[in-house]
């Protein structure tokens, strides 16, 4: 699958895109990616259309570990006032949702029209979210990950991390295809269930996930597996993202889920130079 079809968004995957993280939640794990109000919502969406974004990913419910509980309600409400705002500022940019409930996924989409479905728990959290994304007809990415954030990072124990990712997905696209979802992007999970070894070991390896057939979103932006090594924290680790998101298009990821846009779009532009002269 090159191209992407959201609606009336097409997006080319045959160029690595860049899908820009608007986190509409007051405790997301780097400060800078908060963004609560109307005006920073649209603050942010402009820049990264600007910046060259292909797409954002809109997230209502904190994922890091320890992030406290958001009842559907009002992660409903938060993707809705985001959505508001998007769909008036920037409404040539194609949307995710971050969510892994149908629910969820399907009001805000019955209202605002066809968006990705951006799922952490690939259908394990909310059984009926593959059955809802069949038909509403719209783009599913499963992520790999273990248990919930709060107890994820106690589900470390792998023989062969990258084996047994595969494995998962495996499984996981038989049951996307019977329930009837057409269009499946894969997400490594990094950080997800994961020590930095385990990271390190699963990118270094990641392009044995290109043989199953889906395009690979990887989101490694800021996380702990750059910021922990160099002994800093995420507000400091957008060098370390820059370096490590070469190494992602290099393994074959189709696109990138990043805080930073403009330095994103720019890595891909360099890599395409760098291949066209390879």
């Amino acid at each position: 699958m090159t191209t992407l079809t959201v609606g009336s968004h097409r997006i080319d995957l045959s160029i690595p895109a860049v899908m820009t993280i608007v986190n509409v939640t007051p405790d997301s794990f780097y400060a800078g990616s908060r963004t609560a109000s109307t005006e920073t919502i649209a603050a942010r969406v402009r820049e990264a259309a600007a910046a060259g974004t292909s797409m954002l990913d809109v997230g209502g419910y904190s994922s890091r570990p320890g992030a406290e509980d958001v009842s559907p309600g009002e992660e409903t409400r938060r993707l809705a006032a985001a959505l508001e705002v998007i769909r008036r500022e920037v409404p040539e940019l194609p949307v995710s949702l971050d969510t892994f409930r149908a629910e969820v996924a399907e009001r805000i989409i019955r209202d605002y029209g066809p968006c990705l479905i951006n799922d952490i728990t690939a259908g394990e959290a909310d059984p009926s979210m593959f059955g809802t994304a069949a038909r509403l007809g719209v783009p599913y990415i499963a992520m790999h990950m273990r248990g919930m954030p709060d107890n994820m990072q106690q589900l470390t124990d792998y023989r062969d991390i990258t084996a047994e990712v595969c494995s998962y997905f495996e499984e996981k696209m038989q049951r996307l295809q019977e329930a009837g979802v057409q269009q499946v992007i894969l997400d490594p999970g990094f950080g997800f269930a994961k020590t930095v070894e385990q990271n390190y070991e699963l990118l270094a390896r990641m392009h044995r996930l290109t043989g199953l057939g889906c395009p690979l979103l990887a989101g490694i932006s800021r996380k702990s597996m750059i910021y922990k090594v160099l002994d800093t924290d995420p507000a400091d680790a957008l060098t370390g993202t820059t370096a490590l998101h070469w190494e992602c298009l290099r393994q074959g990821a189709a696109i990138l889920r990043v805080h930073d846009t403009r330095e994103a779009v720019q890595v891909v532009r360099l890599w395409r130079k760098f291949r066209e002269n390879s």
